[in-house]
């Protein structure tokens, strides 16, 4: 469940398998969590890592950009199995599509997603150069598991790229209309924006579908009154839930040259034309190679690139399900990078993942159901002297989860996490004067105040160069390059964010109150409460030793509070969550304590 939804199992799943732990049971398991909405958010979350999703800038003032509906189109992709190749071309070429559809567009912002500066002083011609070089840093890194941008002022040391190729590759995206990033005139003229177009979330599309349904209905059969009423409220919903998204608007290519030592001042190269690197081959077209051809490219297992891509993906599949890849260089299938455990069973991967229709779920599907997967991670004595890293996949791997899983699952057992599947950016808890030193235009940083507070993690508001705190600590990246694997610390940190965060202090109160009142506390039955409590967060039973500590801290939390009721009542204001009960305060903060650490335990931190 934590693998395939980024959430802990429900308490049915797990009865489930209790009562039936058979391979068939597995396999409903897994096609029930490959068919939830929370999928597609699991698996967004890793894609937005590697194509550098963020709500801001990045450069300077690191000021908003509209792009949250490139997110959702994500997370609707992913959850529709849109064939991996479809969607590699709707976002890197979808404007070039014949007739493209709204969504292909939206699916353009992908090239809008790298840091960009509003600010009014920077040099144009050298800010093209740096966001030509993102681009083909992240098209290579996401798609080839190549470092493209070692070729930026030289050819590369290690793999066959040359300069040449590099700006080769750059030319593809000259004729993306940049000009919009840049001050018009004078300085005190305001930055205009990238090209935008409005865009509803899926929820919204249905619910305008259905008042236009009516509508028609109330034109044909209804009166005036009626079909004035839903053209207002056609018009509010329209107002309410349209966002700007960020596209990618085409104009006749700029020139792109070979830059000598990557020297933006230097125009004495030559001039390039867009191509593939060389070593891989040659696009043939008719007039000037586009992205629309690249895009194709990369996913042509014939005449392309398609068969490195479906090894890179394929690695990254394994990565997100056994927390290393067959390569462990999941960033880098170079000269530089890890060779394979077990290079044939990644070119057969490589291979059912192209003839299968590029289906990403077919292939979690297929990994899930072997018993190399279904291992327990726990390792023998004997698997720890002989293959203490688990290279040849003797057992399952225990590791960190990400950041945004560790607070959703908190969430979950909470009872708090809102379902809601897409939509604009939310803002957690974040301490006061945090963003003191964010300026141009200075901020002022305001919570979510409404249910967007108890949201998934991949509707975090991403700010890169002041991340969430909570995100930082849990080694969450800021998003200015690709990140196919992220660093993965052990510090103080971590658990002072589980202790004190708002958030967790929040989900634990509401656990607490949750357990007290339909658990056996209310009877005075404190041993079946806390074994309840404990069970439902981590999905076992207690051990006899385990059962007395929190024993232990619930007496000592009930002393405390007893002996300051003003203290309890503090720690119950945390947050926006509040529910009336008929439990005294200093009972609450008591359970809220046991709480606090249950929710703290690695079984909620890790994937074991």
């Amino acid at each position: 469940a934590l693998d395939l939804t980024g959430l802990p199992p429900s308490p049915g799943d797990l009865e489930r398998l209790r009562r039936d732990p058979s391979d068939a049971q597995f396999d409903r398991l897994v096609d029930r969590l490959l068919a939830s909405p929370a999928f597609g958010e699991r698996m967004a979350a890793y894609w937005l890592d590697l194509v550098r999703y963020a709500d801001t800038v990045g450069y300077h003032g690191d000021q908003d950009h509209n792009a949250t509906p490139y997110r959702d189109y994500v997370i609707d992709a992913l959850n529709d199995n849109k064939p991996f190749d479809a969607f590699t071309v709707e976002q890197l070429a979808g404007d070039l599509l014949p007739n493209p559809t709204h969504e292909q567009k939206i699916a353009t912002a992908y090239n809008r997603l790298l840091q960009t500066s509003h600010e009014g002083g920077v040099q144009a011609k050298e800010y093209l150069t740096i966001y030509a070089a993102d681009r083909v840093r992240n098209v290579s890194a996401v798609w080839m598991g190549a470092t493209v941008g070692c070729a930026q002022c030289h050819d590369h040391k290690y793999d066959p790229y040359t300069a040449k190729d590099f700006y080769a590759l750059a030319a593809f995206f000259a004729d993306i209309d940049e000009a919009q990033h840049f001050k018009v005139g004078t300085n005190s003229l305001p930055t205009k924006r990238p090209p935008e177009m409005a865009a509803l979330s899926r929820v919204a599309r249905l619910q305008l579908d259905t008042l236009e349904q009516e509508r028609l209905r109330a034109v044909a059969e209804g009166p005036p009154s009626k079909v004035q009423a839903l053209d207002q409220a056609i018009e509010q919903l329209r107002n309410q839930s349209a966002r700007l998204v960020m596209v990618t608007q085409s104009i006749p290519a700029r020139e792109i040259r070979l830059l000598p030592r990557g020297n933006w001042l230097d125009d004495s190269g030559p001039i390039m034309q867009p191509q593939v690197p060389e070593f891989l081959g040659h696009l043939e077209t008719e007039g000037r190679p586009t992205r629309l051809d690249l895009a194709r490219w990369l996913v042509d297992p014939h005449q392309g690139a398609g068969l490195l891509t479906a090894r890179v993906m394929v690695n990254r599949l394994w990565y997100l399900l056994f927390g290393q890849g067959l390569s462990r260089s999941v960033d880098d299938f170079g000269g530089q990078g890890e060779a394979p455990s077990h290079p044939e069973l990644l070119d057969r991967l490589a291979l059912e993942f192209v003839t299968s229709g590029w289906d990403v779920k077919h292939m979690l599907r297929l990994i899930t159901s072997t018993r190399t997967y279904r291992q327990a991670s726990l390792p023998t004595a004997w698997q720890r002297a002989e293959d203490p890293a688990n290279r040849w996949l003797s057992r399952q791997n225990r590791f960190r989860l990400p950041a945004e899983t560790v607070r959703d699952s908190v969430l979950s057992v909470s009872g708090l996490l809102v379902r809601e599947v897409g939509g604009a950016s939310i803002k957690p808890y974040q301490p006061a004067g945090y963003y003191r030193h964010l300026n141009f235009p200075p901020r002022k940083y305001v919570p979510s105040r409404d249910a967007n507070q108890w949201r998934r993690g991949v509707y975090i508001h991403w700010q890169r160069q002041f991340l969430h705190p909570m995100l930082r600590a849990f080694d969450a990246p800021s998003r200015e390059e690709c990140t196919a694997m992220r660093a993965v610390s052990n510090t103080p940190l971590a658990a002072l964010v589980g202790l004190n965060d708002p958030t967790f202090v929040e989900a634990a109160r509401a656990l607490a109150l949750q357990c007290i009142e339909q658990g056996d506390a209310a009877t005075g039955d404190d041993r079946a409460c806390l074994t309840a409590m404990f069970e439902h967060c981590t999905g076992r039973v207690p051990t006899a030793d385990q059962l007395q500590r929190l024993e232990h801290l619930l007496g000592a939390a009930r002393a405390e509070f007893s002996h300051s009721p003003e203290q309890a009542l503090r720690s119950l204001e945390v947050g926006l969550f509040h529910r009336p009960s008929s439990h005294s305060p200093v009972e609450q903060a008591a359970w809220a304590t046991v709480a606090r650490a249950l929710l703290n335990l690695s079984d909620l931190m890790m994937r074991n």
